[in-house]
């Protein structure tokens, strides 16, 4: 008779002596390469070796690398080929022994078995080892989703290849031609989408999960494309000759600071796209045939676990909304009195009827919670907890991101365009030019420098801005942030500028003269002779910095400028101007309203000898849509020398900062669901244990293994989207309470008054789907193990 068992023999003496050659031969390779001082030649060959396709390749171009080396290092003995290639040998010969070590062993000598000729069972009939088409649905579909992906987002965010802009603006802006981020949206779902479709054709093939198929594909086919960009961004010699052509993908990947975290950030959305199609597509033609029906399973599902019972979601809302303790002492104390008042009942009906007793007091104890609804309760609050917790903080974080993003974009323009070098002399026509661009909101021209600023207080370095008053509106909040309901005209009448008087170059007036009556000196009290200010050009600074100056509208102020020199009696000294205070504004930042200060471009021109502007600032219709239109203004310019950046460029680091802490507070708040779904795998596998018979009863039935899953998976998503709706209720409800009530904070140290919230509902749905998914990733090994439940394994002992 034939044995049913795997038999393997294992010559351990061979294994060992195997073992032991191989160590020698790795360590000579390792002396070698280390002698010849080739690691930086040879790790990264190595390295690849181990990802995707060319492992030999990798490993001979690795080992040819040596031999140049080992000739500029013939003093070293161990950097000689001769060792190296010695231990390559002994490495190949120690695999070799360890090979014949293991061994199967022989055929017994036995007759056949009473059951020989017999059908076999088929679900052991249908099995096949490998199935090649499913390795090449699953290889080719990552790798097709992933080209897809870097090609469409290209091509949604390319830009209109012409200067012809009326056709654009005709167009609403220029065809196929998207925002980077939106662009990257819709590609991404495209690229899930194929990624899904190939899961589920492969595993529809297979009718099985076939996970060496996807391992393989997905190590083989999947891996380079990542493991390119991330050299890519490392290798000067890939950035030529890929940057130009990705520039649109490594845009957006950059906008997280840290490329390399988007790129395997995206790889991993679409190999759970490829999971969940693979998933999909075992459950839909698992049994042998396309059974998308879900409505017997989910019945079945709802009588299980009864997640969605009033008691359940309404006690789980209560935990979630008002803390654990509250309503747990309340839930406790209402229990205890029922049970208590029950109980007394049942002994008051034995005294006269003891079976009508016993049966009642049965059914109490029916009505209580069995361990597996209590797990179900645990998992649920779990998931609601970890969803309302992501929603709370992602919309704080939204709320700070916003309003720095107000104030920046309020001080500053969406863009602006200058020359690589010099200034703009012919900035009216090229504002005219800019005009006729689709999306521009506004522009004006500025000049800016840095310049030290002194008052009799104090001295601070500034930037100095000169601005246009009639256009400079259109382009920033500076005219809404003055104090006091001031104007940013008084900049053309600084004689209308209130001084306080005590300037050195003030003249004394007769008394009796001009339209002024005497007054009383503020300092020594007494009565003199009114002054006449001298009409100083006047200048607009931010409220931090004129307390730090001590200055008020109407002192004077002087301006020094390190990068030019005026000629005195005494040689050249830096340019030197007296200014007036004629406005302060408040912008809400501390480094704004500390280091701009603002005069006419006029007075700009003339202080540092510019002729026309140093650039042009624009406003757009559409922020998240600046970079495609400043790359429409150069087009419109003609290219060189003139050049455009948008804000996402000239803040990049501080946006991509906030994005980034942002993105791992949301990573790490997500282990929270990640630990519920740990409730999830151990709730679904003691069902499957509860429900051992009526699994087998259905099996015998006729349900097949596909059916089996879809119970158990629906039964975990239920916890899920139950868990998800709950946690969304709760965060929303924190969300409004934080933004009506708010959480006061101090505007000395947090620059802002009380907690901002701003709840994006693409972030917040984001977070419902993210817990609905790891709920159903974590029924699936569960549902898995209760599909391989035979029936009678699972009725022998009833």
């Amino acid at each position: 008779m034939h044995s049913a068992e795997r038999q393997t023999v294992h010559r351990w003496s061979l294994i060992w002596a195997g073992g032991l050659v191989a160590l020698v031969g790795l360590i000579l390779v390792g002396l070698s390469i280390s002698a010849s001082e080739a690691w930086a030649e040879v790790a990264s060959a190595l390295g690849l070796s181990l990802f995707g396709w060319g492992g030999v390749a990798q490993l001979v171009d690795g080992v040819m690398l040596l031999p140049a080396q080992a000739a500029a290092k013939q003093s070293l003995p161990l950097g000689s080929p001769g060792f190296l290639w010695a231990g390559v040998l002994a490495w190949l010969v120690g695999w070799g022994l360890i090979a014949s070590g293991i061994r199967r062993a022989p055929e017994p000598t036995e007759g056949a078995s009473p059951a020989a000729g017999a059908p076999l069972y088929p679900r052991l009939a249908r099995y096949r080892d490998f199935y090649w088409s499913t390795l090449a649905a699953y290889g080719g579909g990552i790798l097709l989703a992933e080209l897809v992906l870097v090609l469409l987002q290209t091509v949604l965010s390319s830009g209109v290849p012409s200067t012809d802009l009326s056709s654009a603006r005709d167009a609403g802006g220029g065809g196929l031609s998207l925002p980077p981020t939106g662009a990257f949206a819709i590609a991404l779902v495209v690229a899930g989408m194929v990624a899904f479709i190939s899961g589920f054709i492969g595993a529809s093939r297979a009718q099985r999960l076939a996970l060496p198929e996807a391992t393989i594909g997905v190590l083989y086919l999947g891996l380079p494309v990542p493991i390119l960009l991330t050299l890519m961004e490392r290798i000067p010699s890939l950035q030529l000759a890929l940057g130009y052509r990705l520039r649109e993908v490594t845009y957006v990947a950059g906008l997280l600071g840290r490329p390399e975290l988007a790129y395997w950030l995206t790889f991993t959305g679409l190999v759970l796209a490829l999971v969940l199609g693979i998933n999909t597509g075992f459950i839909a033609a698992g049994s042998g045939r396309v059974d998308l029906k879900l409505g017997f399973e989910l019945f079945v599902a709802r009588r299980h676990v009864a997640v969605f019972r009033p008691s359940l979601l309404l006690g789980t809302l209560a935990v979630l909304m008002f803390g654990i303790i509250p309503p747990l002492l309340v839930y406790f104390i209402i229990r205890a009195a029922e049970a208590a008042v029950e109980k007394t009942r049942i002994r008051s009906l034995g005294l006269s009827d003891p079976l009508a007793a016993s049966e009642a007091l049965h059914k109490l104890k029916l009505r209580e919670q069995s361990p597996t609804m209590m797990m179900t309760a645990l998992s649920v609050g779990g998931v609601g907890v970890g969803v309302m917790a992501l929603i709370i903080v992602l919309s704080v974080m939204s709320g700070f991101e916003a309003d720095l993003q107000q104030k920046i974009l309020g001080t500053n323009a969406h863009a602006v365009v200058s020359r690589y070098a010099g200034d703009l002399p012919e900035y009216p026509k090229v504002m005219e030019t800019i005009r006729k661009v689709p999306g521009i909101a506004g522009q004006t021209p500025f000049i800016i420098n840095q310049v030290m600023i002194a008052s009799e207080g104090n001295v601070d370095g500034v930037i100095i801005k000169g601005i246009d008053p009639k256009t400079v509106g259109d382009v920033t909040d500076l005219p809404r942030n003055i104090l006091g309901g001031g104007s940013l005209d008084i900049l053309y009448t600084p004689e209308k500028i209130l001084s306080r008087g005590g300037d050195e170059e003030e003249s004394e007036t007769p008394a009796g003269e001009g339209d002024e009556a005497p007054a009383e000196d503020d300092i020594i009290r007494r009565s003199g002779t009114p002054k006449k200010a001298p009409v100083l050009p006047g200048i607009v600074i931010g409220r931090e910095l004129a307390a730090s100056l001590r200055v008020v509208v109407g002192d004077r102020v002087n301006v020094v400028s390190p990068l030019g020199t005026e000629l005195s009696p005494s040689g050249p000294v830096p340019k030197n101007r007296a200014y007036r205070v004629a406005a302060i504004f408040y912008s809400g930042m501390y480094e704004y309203d500390s280091k701009f200060v603002y005069i006419l471009l006029k007075e700009a021109q003339d202080f540092f000898g510019v002729q026309g502007a140093s650039g042009i600032e624009l406003k757009v219709l559409d922020i998240d849509d600046a970079r495609r239109i400043a790359g429409q203004v150069v087009k419109a310019l003609g290219g060189y020398p003139y050049r455009a950046r948008d804000w996402g460029e000239m803040n990049k680091n501080l946006f991509s900062a906030l994005r980034l802490e942002k993105l791992v507070m949301g990573i790490i708040l997500s282990i929270i669901i990640i630990v519920a779904a740990g409730l999830i795998v151990a709730t679904v596998i003691m069902l499957v244990l509860e429900k051992r018979k009526e699994i087998s009863v259905l099996k015998a039935l006729g349900v097949p293994d596909g059916g089996i899953v879809k119970i158990f998976l629906a039964e975990g998503l239920q916890i899920g989207v139950a868990g998800g709706l709950l946690g969304l209720f709760s965060g929303l409800s924190w969300c409004l309470f934080i933004e009506k009530v708010g959480i006061k904070l101090d505007p000395e140290v947090y620059y802002i008054p009380a907690l901002p919230v701003r709840v994006e509902p693409l972030q917040t749905a984001l977070a419902v789907v993210i817990a609905v998914l790891v709920t159903y990733l974590a029924s699936i090994y569960p549902a898995l193990k209760a599909s391989s439940v035979e029936p009678v394994e699972g009725l022998k002992a009833e």
